[in-house]
């Protein structure tokens, strides 16, 4: 597919529909992550894309949702950054990682697993309606602290960089439920994480011709405009808001992910 002349061969209708997808996305991800759920299907609705060029457009789109998130986020909430900063590092090399193995195996492989982590990531969330009320630090000795921070980076990160969608809410669980953080440090916690796991993943698509320009620019536009209204709305909610974001992302990510499993490991054995 020829990256310059993409949006002139694509009908009107689908590029809006897209947009108003990136949009959403850009809303989802600053509030509680999971936007990916939106935006990826989404793009893999144009005609003719594979599925290498969706993922690698949908995060040309997402980086600038993210960073406009992350920024806003900084200002209203002022996180820690010798938590972040380091997290989010280590997060950009799993991140490479995980893109140079996206188009060697199917993301099939891998989502029964996500299905599993999703629901235990929800039943704890309800299960324990206290946790990620308050800021209560687990490992108080630094490098320990730092330590879990960082494998939990590389472990998202390379998530992020291979499937993708669900990232941010991974992140955001991992924090509270690992280190101690509340909702609301958490979150702006993993917006920078965020970023720094999209520009992985671009430093492996980008040299390999795989993001379709034109398309990933204006949904760029779209995401970043949707990142900064949900960032605002989420900062000025606070962490009852978050929470029941989160457990609604959350979800909806069990569903999308469960009937993907469903299609494409059960569905077949009944077809043949």
């Amino acid at each position: 597919m020829d990256p310059l002349s993409f949006l002139g061969d694509v009908h009107p209708g689908v590029v809006v529909l897209v947009l108003v997808a990136a949009f959403a996305a850009g809303w989802i991800d600053a509030v509680v992550g999971g936007g990916g759920l939106l935006q990826l299907p989404a793009v893999l609705l144009v005609p003719g894309i594979t599925p290498v060029e969706a993922l690698a457009t949908n995060k040309t789109a997402s980086i600038f949702g993210t960073t406009t998130s992350a920024v806003t986020w900084y200002r209203r909430v002022g996180p820690d950054l010798g938590t972040a900063l380091p997290m989010a590092a280590v997060a950009f090399a799993g991140s490479y990682g995980g893109a140079t193995l996206a188009s060697l195996l199917p993301a099939s492989v891998f989502k029964p697993v996500i299905v599993v982590a999703l629901v235990v990531v929800a039943v704890v969330t309800v299960a324990r309606p206290a946790l990620g009320s308050v800021v209560a630090l687990r490992h108080e000795d630094s490098r320990r602290h730092h330590a879990v921070a960082g494998l939990l980076g590389l472990a998202i990160g390379f998530y992020d960089g291979l499937i993708g969608p669900g990232t941010g809410t991974f992140l955001i669980m991992t924090l509270i439920a690992a280190l101690g953080y509340d909702f609301l440090q958490a979150s702006a916690k993993a917006k920078i994480v965020n970023v720094a796991t999209n520009a992985g993943a671009l430093l492996f698509f980008v040299p390999q011709g795989h993001v379709i320009w034109a398309l990933g620019l204006a949904m760029g536009v779209a995401n970043t405009a949707g990142g900064w209204l949900g960032s605002r709305t989420a900062t000025a909610r606070g962490n009852r808001f978050i929470r029941l974001a989160f457990l609604v992302v959350v979800a909806a990510l069990i569903v999308k992910v469960g009937h993907d499993v469903v299609v494409e490991n059960v569905v077949p054995l009944f077809s043949t």
